[in-house]
């Protein structure tokens, strides 16, 4: 089956193939760093997380780029109101952001431009846009003119000629809603509520608009037209609009081929926020096992709204000790070794198949349990041979370079010469009990280890144990 992804643009899962041979170049909104990130940024770092490795499984060569905004209108009045340096402030929260993609095993893009060490660029492209006549200057700041760019809301499915009646009016706010179809700022001059930050440019002196800054950092580092561009569904309007419509009207030519959106993120069924107190950072939540948090961000394809609940997550945490226990099982399998193992072949087809149609992640992991119940009975029946429990424990492996869970490290159960004494003696003797089938002392023996808090798990190499 071709990989599929579901472009914004064409509305319909398109075949993807990259523009140059095997090199993929994708382009993701980063942050803006003025707070810690929600759960709501992170739902959309994991899905980006998840298609890169997933580009990679599939044989593609990568280029990614995630942009750092830090400087817009929220980092400027924030940093003010805290007394720091733009610097000093967004040096924070770009750092804590960085912290919260290892918690969650998020892989680091190869490219993650700062928006301020891109001024240069950003004037060019405002100079370029005046001199085709597709900016104006006004009194406080230079204007895109929505008007003047015939393709403009193609992405959002905005009509521009029901537009045109209120496109006279102008926006110099970065963020705003639909109900603000205007014509939209490159260049912000200073004004007092800027304090000092400002560059002095032959275009005035000012900053950014937050839209030119992702135009001028995905083109200089992938080119244009380049393969992929991702983002929150809230990002379609206005942020991604405006992006098309200045760096077409700037080269003239398609800027992006595929643009692929995920959706939003609620909590316990309703919308996120501070008023609800269901506003979570990952620091709220950081008694909870980081990967069972990447589990439950992964699980829900991108782009179905998912219901996030702390609920949730304790779920997550017995899925994910069950495809542990799983895996220790599998290196725990003795005997001939004859042949291929075809549940491989079959399993590792429907992963693929899933993954392949649009990321489709709620099947391929269903792939996954309905083999893992086949294996586990076959096991039960002493019907599966080591070489076989060895392919299934490498295909396993080799799909979490995917999703990322870490399953090849974290399999905690142990043999008993690795407890403490005290613990060893008492596997030692309950083991001794069950060889004398003597089940009443040997019940009592894993009674007394529950409550230190020790399972044991017997298997036909012997007994195993872990914490928990």
């Amino acid at each position: 089956m071709a990989l599929r992804f579901y472009n914004t643009l064409t509305r319909r899962k398109d075949v993807f193939k990259p523009l140059k041979g095997n090199s993929v170049r994708m382009y993701s909104c980063g942050p803006t760093v003025y707070n810690y990130v929600h759960i709501g940024n992170l739902r959309s770092f994991i899905f980006v997380d998840l298609l890169r490795r997933y580009l990679r499984y599939r044989g593609y060569t990568l280029k990614h780029v995630m942009n750092i905004t830090d400087v817009d209108d929220k980092t400027i009045r924030n940093s003010r109101k805290q007394g720091k340096t733009l610097k000093e402030f967004t040096g924070f929260y770009t750092k804590a952001f960085l912290e919260d993609l290892r918690i969650l095993n998020i892989e680091i893009p190869e490219t993650m431009p700062l928006a301020t060490a891109e001024i240069k660029g950003m004037v060019g492209l405002v100079k370029k846009l005046l001199d085709k006549g597709y900016a104006y200057k006004a009194e406080d700041g230079i204007y895109f003119s929505i008007s003047k760019f015939p393709g403009y809301g193609k992405l959002a499915g905005l009509d521009l000629k029901q537009l045109k009646a209120g496109a006279s009016g102008r926006v110099r706010a970065d963020e705003y809603d639909k109900e603000n179809v205007h014509d939209f700022v490159l260049w912000k001059f200073w004004d007092k509520d800027d304090g000092d930050v400002f560059w002095a440019t032959d275009i005035g002196k000012g900053r950014p608009g937050w839209h030119i800054e992702c135009s001028v950092m995905s083109s200089k580092y992938l080119g244009q037209p380049f393969d992929i561009h991702t983002g929150g569904v809230d990002l379609i309007f206005p942020h991604h609009t405006n992006e098309i419509a200045q760096s077409e009207a700037a080269t003239g030519k398609e800027f992006v081929k595929f643009w692929i959106h995920n959706a939003h993120l609620i909590v316990n069924g309703q919308k996120m926020s501070k008023s609800l107190g269901n506003y979570y950072t990952l620091r709220d939540l950081k008694k909870h096992n980081p990967i069972s948090m990447r589990y439950v961000l992964l699980a829900t394809h991108y782009r179905q709204k998912l219901d996030f609940s702390e609920t949730a997550v304790k779920k997550a945490d017995n899925t994910l000790k069950r495809i542990r226990d799983f895996m220790a099982e599998l290196k725990d399998v003795r005997g001939q070794d004859k042949g291929s193992c075809k549940l491989c072949d079959a399993t590792r087809k429907g992963f693929e198949k899933a993954m392949d149609d649009d990321l489709n992640i709620s099947e391929a992991l269903a792939v996954i349990f309905d083999m893992m119940n086949k294996v586990n009975k076959a096991i039960a029946e002493k019907k599966i041979t080591e070489g076989c429990a060895k392919s299934v424990y490498d295909m396993v492996l080799d799909f979490d370079r995917v999703l990322g869970l870490k399953l090849g490290e974290q399999d905690t159960w142990g043999s008993a010469k690795d407890a403490s004494k005290e613990i060893r003696e008492l596997i030692e003797r309950r083991e001794k009990y069950r060889k004398e089938k003597n089940w009443a002392e040997a019940d009592k023996l894993r009674d007394k280890l529950k409550k230190m808090k020790v399972t044991v798990q017997d298997t036909d190499s012997g007994p195993r144990w872990r914490k928990g």
